[in-house]
């Protein structure tokens, strides 16, 4: 028996390596249109992205329940989770649920990473926040190792989770719909910054959260947490602008804010009037 290896035999044939193309890209062009209008209703304004290419930008948006995720395989960490809140009359808070590794960072990040570090497990997207606005799969996916940073205990249990309150207690029932965006602040990558670390995880110097009220005439606040704080100060104290925050991160919040605007709204703490002094000092819930 004769062994046909004549190309016509090892190669597939024009007509179906064409069929087989156009369906491989059709059907890749079609998932990215729709993982883009999911991530665009998901965001107002834009998708976080970097100001500047540079060897730090290399970063994937994970899609979860609730909110987005930017990842960066260099940090072994986020670099900022968006979500969007509105109000609503009930929230149906189930159990808190346990914490789960995410397949989808590629570093084995496990549940126990952060074991004797000194570090709690620090939300970005919050588990009472996508509880309240999607329920058990939202919560569920706030509990993924991904949305976790190291924050020391001070900084998690006490002003972190203050700030976190009155975004939820105060706020949300004020304006109706707010859009946050949370994330770390690093270090400048150094032989330092890649030794402080837990684990895989890059420990962050600080934390930022900015909170918009999207329309026509947007209101927007940003705070700036270093780790060492120690819990009860104002949150008022922490207060910066966009343009401060973009500047220490090299990210570009809300991209698609017309030019005309951008500049000078970026570029003071605190745009409309939020009464924050009113809530500066509120102790936390627990």
């Amino acid at each position: 028996m004769s062994l046909d290896l004549s190309l016509s035999r090892v190669l597939p044939r024009p007509r179906h390596f064409l069929i087989t193309l156009v369906m491989v890209v059709g059907g890749a062009l079609l998932w990215h249109s729709t993982e883009q209008g999911y991530r665009d209703r998901m965001s107002w304004m834009g998708v976080t992205e970097w100001n500047e290419p540079g060897v730090l930008a290399f970063s994937r948006v994970l899609r979860n329940d609730g909110y987005l995720l930017g990842w960066s395989d260099i940090r072994v960490g986020a670099l900022w989770s968006s979500y969007e809140l509105t109000a609503v009359n009930e929230r149906n808070i189930g159990p808190r649920p346990s914490f789960q590794g995410d397949w989808r960072t590629l570093w084995p990040i496990s549940t126990s990473s952060y074991s004797g570090s000194g570090y709690d497990r620090g939300h970005l997207a919050p588990n009472y926040a996508m509880a309240s606005m999607g329920g058990v799969d939202a919560q569920r996916d706030s509990f993924l190792m991904s949305n976790m940073l190291p924050q020391k205990p001070n900084l998690n249990r006490q002003l972190w989770q203050r700030l976190e309150e009155v975004v939820m207690d105060r706020f949300l029932p004020r304006f109706g719909q707010l859009q946050v965006i949370t994330g770390p602040i690093y270090a400048e990558l150094s032989v330092a910054s890649l030794l402080d670390r837990v684990g895989f995880v890059e420990v962050p110097d600080a934390f930022y959260k900015i909170i918009v009220v999207p329309g026509d005439t947007p209101r927007a606040l940003a705070f700036i947490m270093p780790q060492d704080v120690s819990g009860d100060e104002p949150l008022d104290r922490f207060l910066v602008s966009i343009d401060e925050v973009e500047a220490r991160t090299g990210l570009n919040f809300l991209p698609r804010l017309s030019a005309s605007a951008a500049p000078a709204w970026e570029a003071s703490a605190g745009v409309g009037n939020w009464q924050l002094s009113q809530v500066a000092n509120l102790p936390g819930r627990f």
